[in-house]
């Protein structure tokens, strides 16, 4: 995409503070805006990301009243949230109908970058542009879409899944039916009460020495990039939504669910069942028991917790004494 500011106005019926003529060629975060991105503002806990953002144009709410000086272009909208979902879709429509594909779809395309002694299972399909690194073992049935990136020594089980742009790394362990880059759970409440999708733009990258299970899901970003940190070990039916980030050497057990835009510290343990809400921050070293769940930020190192709300274990077998208590009566 590149578009200037006066033509997004335009094409979302909004209006500008700011120079028109500025222009962006991508979306971000508003958390992690720089210059030739475009954000977007609706939530008020994000507000002081507006005025720290770096990008180029930030697209908000008609009632917005800043209470510091903004850098960025504004464009003024009356739902800055269905907004940015609008303007998703139509890049997206664009980028479709410029798209030509052959009649007949080989498994191998000329732009196709394989390394040394790459192995291919029967029925894999690698697409167009996409590069895998030497040693990398390809087995039956894996798709593979155009312009991925995969390192060196990987293993993609039968059955994997990887969607077009995703980025993997050296040594990589991807078990069956693992699926890497589907569209993320985002939806734009109407006023009808109906929902209009918001298509994700971002990838996935997954870095080295990651393990992931049969059957997990990883979405993609809205923007920007879901992040999987160097060591990560996910075990099966995990789902890890769009915009998240897992920090180096973190562990996770079987079914947890980790809701978008969720950023995981380094070197926690996760057990099975866990549950984590959205827009949080996990501290470094942080464990969580079987069934925990999460809904507020962990900014302290090294906790334990256990139980839904989360507590700190010793809290939640003082409280469980009582549950007990009150059980017998």
């Amino acid at each position: 995409m590149d578009f200037r500011a006066r033509e997004i106005a335009e094409i979302l019926g909004g209006t500008i503070d700011g120079n028109p003529e500025v222009k962006v060629s991508a979306f971000a975060r508003i958390e992690s805006g720089k210059p030739g991105t475009i954000c977007f503002f609706a939530n008020p806990k994000y507000e002081h990301y507006v005025y720290e953002c770096k990008a180029d144009i930030i697209i908000v709410n008609n009632t917005f009243e800043p209470q510091k000086p903004v850098t960025a272009t504004m464009i003024r909208v009356e739902n800055a949230y269905a907004s940015i979902a609008a303007l998703l879709d139509y890049v997206t429509a664009k980028k479709r109908s410029y798209r030509r594909y052959r009649g007949c779809r080989s498994r191998y395309f000329f732009s196709t970058k394989f390394g040394k002694k790459v192995y291919v299972g029967n029925f894999a399909y690698v697409g167009r542009r996409t590069t895998v690194g030497d040693y990398t073992k390809i087995y039956e049935n894996v798709y593979i879409g155009d312009d991925v990136k995969i390192g060196s020594h990987c293993i993609l089980y039968p059955g994997v899944r990887i969607y077009p742009g995703m980025e993997i790394g050296d040594n990589v362990i991807i078990h069956s039916n693992a699926v890497i880059g589907a569209d993320g759970f985002g939806f734009a409440p109407l006023e009808d009460g109906s929902y209009k999708k918001i298509e994700h733009t971002g990838n996935v990258i997954i870095e080295d020495d990651v393990e992931i299970g049969a059957n997990t899901t990883v979405d993609k970003s809205q923007m920007g990039s879901t992040i999987i940190h160097k060591g990560v070990k996910i075990d099966n039916l995990c789902q890890i939504a769009h915009n998240v980030e897992i920090g180096e050497n973190t562990v996770m057990a079987a079914q947890t669910g980790v809701a978008g835009s969720t950023k995981i510290g380094k070197h926690c343990i996760i057990g099975g069942q866990v549950g984590i809400a959205g827009h949080l921050t996990v501290a470094d070293n942080t464990s969580f028991g079987a069934q925990t769940g999460l809904i507020s930020n962990v900014r302290t190192e090294g906790q334990s917790l256990f139980g839904s709300p989360a507590m700190p274990v010793k809290d939640y077998l003082r409280s469980y004494a009582v549950f007990k208590q009150q059980g017998k009566k």
